[in-house]
């Protein structure tokens, strides 16, 4: 694709790992903003509130504004409130402030983010009890692992597909890889779909989930990345590269050269 109009960043993985900038990521967004392109900020972290993912973007140096940062916790709870849904959560602890969660008595929704410790059988039965009665399944995400110093830990995605599995039926993503998140990223920036390239580290969260939504897409070979992931990214059209650095090298060079970075 010629140089995209706006920018699509994963966070975590992308920006930063286990709380430190990945290097040269900081230069690299400061490098698109001054080449005038939008950026938008996307994440499917879902064990911190919108409030504290920004704040943790400014502390490692990067700069952004509320609006351009998307987290799918937050999509779920303007779908909610756009439906009037009152959501019964099984969400992590940290950001059941996104919401305004009723008993399950009194719900007609059921929420699930990465919870952590709080899935357990108990809270699982549960939000299977509510989807039998005909409750929807809103989910910020299919992601099935997120990655940390000690390795690679189970995220939401093996759980929404339990829920699905057992009450015969198919999940609402809100977050990644759904359409609705990566639509609303190129919606506030005033772009099309096509204009807009997406960076991320997860092969089908980030890159399969914007190649669906009509967006380019740039794999880079930090956080969660496997090696396993580069076939998938070519099938999918995507370029892999070293990192963020590699990907706005490629489409902001000063120089007009072959664009380095491309595996």
């Amino acid at each position: 694709m010629p140089q995209p109009r706006g920018l699509c960043i994963d966070i975590s993985g992308v920006l930063h790992e286990d709380g430190e900038a990945v290097a040269g990521a900081r230069e690299a967004v400061a490098r698109v903003r001054e080449a005038s392109v939008s950026c938008r900020f996307l994440t499917n972290t879902s064990r911190k509130p919108s409030r504290a993912v920004l704040e943790q973007l400014r502390k490692l140096g990067f700069e952004a504004t509320e609006e351009e940062v998307l987290t799918a916790p937050a999509a779920v709870a303007r779908h909610l409130d756009a439906r009037n849904l009152k959501p019964w959560l099984l969400v992590h602890p940290d950001i059941e402030v996104e919401f305004e969660p009723v008993p399950a008595s009194d719900a007609d929704a059921v929420v699930v983010c990465d919870a952590g410790e709080r899935f357990d059988y108990r809270r699982l039965d549960e939000a299977f009890g509510l989807l039998m009665e005909g409750a929807p399944l809103l989910a910020v995400g299919m992601n099935r692992y997120f990655s940390k110093s000690d390795g690679l830990h189970l995220d939401a995605g093996p759980f929404i597909r339990a829920l699905e599995y057992a009450a015969g039926i198919e999940a609402t993503i809100i977050g990644k890889p759904g359409k609705a998140m990566f639509h609303e990223a190129c919606d506030s920036m005033g772009l099309a779909p096509g204009d807009c390239l997406m960076v991320g580290d997860d092969v089908e969260a980030d890159i399969g989930g914007a190649r669906e939504a009509g967006l380019e897409a740039a794999l880079v070979r930090t956080g969660k990345y496997q090696e396993a992931d580069r076939d998938r990214a070519g099938e999918l059209g995507a370029g892999v590269f070293d990192d963020i650095s590699a990907v706005v090298s490629h489409w902001f060079s000063d120089e007009e050269k072959e664009r380095p970075g491309w595996h």
